[in-house]
């Protein structure tokens, strides 16, 4: 597998870029897969059930989680870029559309909570580019390892927000939890296809990174 990237990137891969990422933040493909369905032990009454309270922090949740999906397909897109083997860069664009199903499934579910997505989400967006580009300077193996530590990382984030969304809410849950099972599988198949582990400063300031766009996009 080469290791090296080129900076050497024909024009129809930007355009094609530049593509993907005016889906991503303006509009996303409709889901491949329809939204996760609610157990019918878990059904309730539905959204009327939620206090105003709960609604809130469902919502909050929720935009969390669409930004990070914003912020995933950027990483993805600047990986697919830049990566030298087109494997990985099939490996790269494959994770973008599969993933593209979570940003479909979350904003629907924003709106039925009155609520927006984060208005910060092209900063998420151009942040995360960079951030996959420079992944993908180190070399493929080790932008593959970057998959799989975020993939890792943001699974953790789902599951504890399923600790946190109301008991109420079954809507979410259920969209949580699928993201989470993509999440974990996605990270699984990056390790197969030859992930190099990163280092622990590494892992540690992602955490650092993922923690001041949850916590903002919480709010805003």
């Amino acid at each position: 597998m080469a290791r090296g990237p080129t900076l050497n990137v024909p024009l129809d891969r930007l355009i094609s870029a530049a593509d993907r990422a005016l889906k991503a933040l303006f509009a996303p493909t409709a889901a491949a897969r329809p939204v996760p369905p609610t157990p019918p032990e878990n059904a309730g009454p539905g959204d009327e059930a939620l206090s105003t309270e709960d609604r809130r922090e469902s919502a909050s949740l929720m935009r969390v989680n669409h930004a990070g999906e914003v912020a995933a397909q950027a990483l993805y897109h600047a990986q697919a870029l830049f990566a030298r083997d087109p494997g990985v860069r099939e490996f790269m664009l494959k994770g973008a559309r599969e993933e593209s199903d979570h940003l479909s499934w979350c904003e629907p579910r924003l709106e039925e909570l009155g609520a927006r997505p984060s208005v910060l989400n092209p900063l998420w967006y151009a942040g995360s580019f960079g951030i996959g580009a420079l992944a993908a300077m180190l070399g493929d193996q080790a932008s593959l390892g970057f998959v799989a530590e975020t993939e890792r990382q943001v699974e953790g984030h789902l599951k504890s927000h399923l600790e946190q969304l109301p008991a109420q809410d079954a809507r979410s849950r259920a969209i949580a939890e699928a993201m989470s099972e993509d999440q974990a599988g996605h990270g699984q198949q990056a390790l197969h296809a030859g992930a190099a582990p990163l280092p622990g400063p590494v892992r540690e300031l992602m955490r650092r990174t993922a923690r001041v766009m949850t916590h903002t996009a919480y709010r805003m």
